[in-house]
């Protein structure tokens, strides 16, 4: 794909403008990729190797998208007449650093990272009740024990654990976003239907934390040998909730483009 075909792309009606801003990159659960600008520039039908994220096809795709992004991006400002090696372009970099080393040292963020820790420390740990199970719902398999239930309960772990691994870093990434956008720092106006961008990366965030909660109520269910540890997991989990709805009390009513119009389950 080159500088035209993004263009293209890019006037084409069909693509719900913004959406892709708000969404949590899961394209192979999102029922909104044929209307996703990001989704149709990173597709290529004839080489599925380039969806594979451990393919080094994927990233060379990837790159070579950002390179032609970042080219357009220096012709328009161009265009412009904008300077970019200009000391007023030094002080916007000196400003969007300072802002986010704010924002890595604020309370949510450094919440959101710990929580990161959390959940590779406690797959590290209870590694060995996962092949246990594995073992017994292969016995019951050869058995003939328990008709479909032993599928049922495979796939519902292995869902637990693909939804918290997949909201796991993002929670935070999307919180960090949130934290330094310009409107973060603008002063809380009492009405909500005022759109905030930093809102829209929270609400993601909450999103994250309400499927990774229920995940994790999921595994407790089916380790219940584990459940205190899964608890302390489950009331962390919940305090970053808490602390994010208290830092961005708007998000919930954020509306997302496409997802929140009353026709997506996410």
């Amino acid at each position: 794909m080159d500088k035209e075909d993004i263009l293209r792309l890019a006037k084409d009606s069909r693509f719900i403008s913004g959406s892709y801003n708000y969404c949590d990159r899961w394209c192979e659960r999102c029922i909104f990729t044929s209307r996703c600008l990001n989704y149709a520039m990173s597709e290529d039908e004839d080489n599925p190797i380039t969806h594979d994220l451990n393919n080094k096809a994927f990233w060379d795709k990837l790159h070579k998208i950002f390179q032609q992004t970042k080219e357009m991006i220096i012709e328009l400002v161009e265009e412009k007449g904008i300077d970019l090696n200009s000391a007023d372009m030094e002080d916007v970099s000196k400003e969007i650093e300072s802002k986010r080393d704010k924002a890595e040292n604020h309370a949510l963020s450094q919440t959101a990272l710990e929580y990161t820790k959390m959940v590779d420390k406690w797959f590290e740990t209870e590694y060995p009740i996962f092949k246990q199970k594995e073992e017994n719902l292969n016995t019951m398999l050869k058995l003939g024990i328990g008709g479909t239930a032993p599928h049922v309960e495979a796939n519902s772990i292995n869902n637990a654990i693909e939804v918290i691994r997949w909201y796991q870093h993002q929670i935070y990434v999307k919180l960090m976003r949130a934290l330094t956008q310009e409107d973060f720092a603008e002063e809380i106006e009492s009405d909500t239907t005022l759109q905030r961008d930093s809102d829209g990366s929270a609400k993601v965030a909450l999103i994250g934390m309400d499927r990774s909660i229920s995940a994790w109520g999921r595994l407790g269910e089916c380790f219940e040998e584990k459940m205190d540890s899964i608890l302390d997991i489950l009331l962390y989990l919940g305090r970053l909730q808490r602390k994010t709805e208290q830092v961005f009390p708007n998000a919930k009513n954020f509306r997302r483009p496409g997802f929140d119009d009353g026709n997506s389950p996410l």
